[in-house]
């Protein structure tokens, strides 16, 4: 079967839509414990109760029709032994205000196997962002998980709330994302950082023109207590979770809204909710210098395979520098800076995309930028006619409405000089979080605490992850104060199901809730 055009998790770094390389509002800030009176209803009363109510609501059934078109735009063809049903659930659009709020739409799909036996119950996944599409990375991952797991269980994809099929968030225009990302994300001179300042606004203003005050209603807290209306409509009494990047903060938080109602959570690529705005883009600018230093060191030592070995560092810095001020001219755009650099951005992901990193550079050397766009484009989830999906919207409405300690305009570029002499290539970028700097919503900060009375939960970190650096593995364990951290000497973004050692610890741990021992360590 051809591959798919899906299939790694993410939490996006920044580009200046929200900071740097994606830094801005992807980052997950600091946040206190919300107000007593949002709860509704103890977590513990919404498990011991029918498998329909999440909280105080009745939840009605998830009402599935077959859709076999769901792997359209994931699959080139359809794949074979599984089929596929849809379903929308309705949740209150205010889970503070939960009659009289309204109502968002949540787009569902399950993945089955033909040659399911023993199911065990429903695996709910969710791929990052915020703003992926869990719905696509639920039919990809109901094809592409080890057959353990899906001859055991339904695999279960939902857009959260804001995103792609659900009720969707969008305020960004075609031509003001592709302006976003061929702005150079590390400006220098005053003029350039007025420029990056005014773009940032604009972006900001129009999601605040578009929906007002109800932009806090995007926020991580919301979609958590979304996903337990899911696991009640699924009609399952406890969750199963597989969440990758931020969709381990969005687990995170669900095992402390309802930690009676976990019974199994997987959270790879994990995000540590208790740092604030300003630690984790500075973390996330040292995890992409390491990650690039790993490639530059694997040109080194592959030249077959890197044409801009032996010293690639200096060959990219170069090709930025020369974007500045003589952009290579390609179809209908320029290879202008931020296009560059969203490039270089997104082949750190995967230690599979350095080969192609390495040729994209030699040819733009050449005049020939195609390679790079393609790189860039898979990034920015731009198609070849210049159309974006709402993914950076989502992700400014969610990180922004969960943000209530961002630097201002002013601190962020005092931060930028600051980080650019420590990280060179990354940290400029990853200082600027000027659009949620400029945010006109208020703010829903989620709870960060421990998951009393959860089930064990099993925490990834992967040692070379650019994106959401090792480090944050250990400390959200801790946090939760019931998690297992489970290690992989890896490159890249995520973890499961890439080793042998990784799936064996993580099916074991979903199938029959045994936990790895502590400081499991699995090799590259």
């Amino acid at each position: 079967m051809t591959l798919p055009k899906i299939g790694r998790a993410r939490r996006l770094a920044p580009l200046l839509l929200v900071a740097a390389l994606l830094a801005g509002c992807t980052n997950p800030p600091q946040f206190t414990t919300p107000t007593s009176g949002r709860a509704l209803g103890s977590p513990s009363a919404a498990s011991s109760g029918p498998v329909s109510r999440s909280g105080d609501l009745t939840i009605p059934p998830a009402d599935w029709k077959p859709c076999p078109d769901a792997s359209k735009g994931v699959f080139p063809t359809p794949p074979q032994n599984v089929t596929f049903s849809c379903a929308t659930v309705k949740v209150p659009q205010d889970w503070a205000h939960p009659k009289d709020s309204g109502t968002f739409d949540i787009a569902l799909v399950r993945g089955r196997s033909s040659t399911q036996r023993d199911r065990v119950g429903s695996l709910f996944i969710n791929p990052g962002g915020p703003g992926g599409s869990g719905f696509d990375y639920g039919v990809y991952r109901a094809v592409y998980l080890p057959a353990e797991i899906t001859r055991r269980f339904d695999i279960i994809g939902f857009d959260p709330r804001g995103v792609g099929r659900s009720t969707p968030v969008k305020c960004f225009s075609d031509a003001d994302l592709d302006e976003n990302f061929g702005i150079d994300p590390d400006p220098v001179s005053d003029q350039g950082f007025q420029q990056t300042v005014a773009l940032a606004r604009k972006l900001a203003q129009s999601c605040g023109e578009k929906y007002g005050d109800k932009l806090p209603l995007f926020s991580t807290e919301q979609a958590a207590r979304d996903m337990d209306a899911l696991r009640a409509a699924v009609g399952e009494r406890q969750l199963t979770y597989l969440g990758y990047s931020y969709g381990t903060l969005l687990g995170a938080v669900y095992a402390q809204l309802f930690p009676k109602n976990v019974r199994a959570l997987v959270l790879d690529g994990a995000v540590d909710p208790a740092q604030s705005m300003q630690q984790s883009a500075e973390k996330q600018a040292a995890g992409f210098e390491l990650a690039f230093s790993n490639f530059s060191t694997w040109c080194s030592n592959n030249p077959a395979n890197c044409p801009i070995g032996p010293d690639a560092r200096a060959v990219v810095m170069q090709a930025i520098a020369d974007s500045r001020t003589a952009p290579v001219q390609g179809t209908g755009r320029k290879a202008t800076t931020g296009w560059v650099f969203t490039a270089v951005v997104s082949s750190l992901y995967s230690e599979s995309s350095w080969r192609m990193l390495a040729q994209a550079m030699q040819d733009l050397r050449n005049g020939k930028p195609d390679k790079m766009f393609q790189l860039a484009d898979t990034y920015a989830e731009r198609d070849a006619e210049g159309h974006y999906t709402n993914m950076f919207d989502a992700n400014s409405a969610v990180g922004c409405a969960d943000s209530d300690d961002t630097p201002t305009v002013e601190q962020s570029r005092t931060l930028q000089s600051q980080w650019r002499a420590k990280y060179p290539l990354f940290g400029g970028a990853l200082a600027l979080n000027l659009i949620c700097a400029q945010w006109p919503g208020k703010r829903d900060p989620y709870p960060t605490g421990p998951a009393k009375g959860s089930a064990p939960i099993l925490v990834i970190g992967t040692l070379g992850d650019p994106a959401t650096p090792y480090e944050q593995a250990p400390a959200l364990a801790k946090m939760l104060g019931v998690g297992t951290l489970l290690t992989w000497k890896g490159e890249g973004h995520t973890a499961y199901p890439q080793t042998g050692c990784i799936i064996d610890a993580v099916n074991r741990y979903l199938i029959d809730l045994k936990v790895p021992p502590a400081g499991t360590t699995c090799a590259k």
